[in-house]
């Protein structure tokens, strides 16, 4: 892989969430397929999540998106997501913010009223309809890739918690889905740091405890990310839900080590994830809408297309439909004598990162 000079990034938010997409700047990235990709940057190319993600010129809600050419000839682009402490398969807040620039930057082929693309993620190709106006996205809707259930009313043993009861889903990333009521929250922006903790300290149990093997890709297996959920709160909308992304890495002898942030996103894989229990429990019919709250009150609307199979597994295959909004392009340098290449991490926001 190599890096110019100055990386080119267009910022962006869906539905509060923000995402940096890379649309220049990095190039001869190998790997076969996208997620070969991603599993170089994760190995020999740490440093740009680095970079583009953390203090200097990032913060702890940030996501990044790295745009490159597809492997896949039935995909008009690529993308490899990265986050604070991972690199995930599949995002749908990163989906909406990667496709919404794309079209920005008329980075791809741009038809109105609507414009359709396929992006392949590291999870798959994903079909995405934008709705465009006067040359900017008003909405994208996307077909995500097969979720599927993994556990439901599975009980875990968390310390200083005890027995907490979780489903597991997998939405383009495997999922603990735990409800807030039952542990006292109200999935409310001033709860957030109680949200983070102990929501880090139920997914770290259920991560522990619940294995959660991706049946066609081992390689995507394992819970990575803890999903709050509640009823909901505004007229039209079906369910709440917040969800903890870890900003370092967890170690129960010190309990400070459990941080994170929330996604100001309603989620997309999240509400992928939460779709696929519900019609696993005969609470969600295929071809009705499933409008979904995040915790700064935007929504997300989803909806069950048809059911499927992952390697045997019942599945259903999810749509979502949501907007994002750019806030701001820029060119990212390091400057020779520059202190702080790689970017650089302090414990009161990022934990123990890696």
């Amino acid at each position: 892989m190599r890096l110019d000079e100055e990386l080119v990034v267009v910022d962006a938010h869906a539905g509060g969430e923000p995402g940096r997409v890379i649309v220049g700047g990095v190039h001869d990235v190998p790997g076969a397929t996208m997620l070969d990709k991603r599993d170089h940057l994760r190995r020999e190319g740490d440093r740009l999540r680095r970079l583009v993600l953390r203090e200097p010129r990032g913060y702890p809600a940030t996501c990044a998106n790295l745009v490159l050419p597809p492997t896949s000839p039935d995909a008009d682009a690529g993308f490899v997501i990265m986050e604070q402490a991972e690199y995930p398969a599949m995002s749908g807040s990163n989906t909406i913010c990667t496709a919404t620039v794309l079209i920005a930057e008329r980075l791809v082929p741009v038809r109105e009223p609507v414009t359709e693309l396929i992006l392949e993620a590291p999870a798959g190709l994903i079909r995405v309809v934008a709705r465009v106006r006067d040359g900017r996205a008003e909405s994208i809707t996307f077909e995500n890739v097969p979720a599927f259930v993994i556990a439901l009313d599975a009980p875990i043993e968390v310390p200083q918690l005890g027995t907490v009861t979780v489903d597991v889903a997998w939405g383009g990333m495997f999922y603990a889905l735990a409800d807030a009521a039952a542990l006292g929250f109200r999935i409310s922006p001033d709860e957030g740091r109680d949200l983070v903790r102990v929501g880090e300290m139920v997914k770290a149990a259920a991560r522990e405890q619940i294995p959660a093997p991706h049946p066609e890709r081992p390689e995507l297996s394992g819970i990575s990310i803890l999903g709050w959920t509640g009823p909901p709160t505004l007229p039209g909308s079906h369910g709440r839900n917040t969800v903890v992304v870890s900003s370092g890495r967890l170690d129960w002898s010190r309990p400070e080590s459990f941080t994170g942030v929330l996604d100001r996103s309603p989620c997309g894989t999240g509400t992928c994830a939460r779709m696929a229990v519900l019609h696993a429990r005969g609470q969600l019919a295929i071809g009705r809408d499933f409008v979904h709250e995040g915790i700064l009150g935007t929504t997300w609307t989803g909806r069950l297309l048809r059911e499927a199979s992952v390697g045997g597994l019942p599945a259903v295959v999810p749509q979502l439909t949501g907007s994002a909004w750019i806030t701001g392009r820029a060119r990212l340098v390091v400057e020779e004598g520059d202190p702080f290449p790689d970017g650089f991490t302090v414990g009161d926001l990022w934990g123990l990162a890696d």
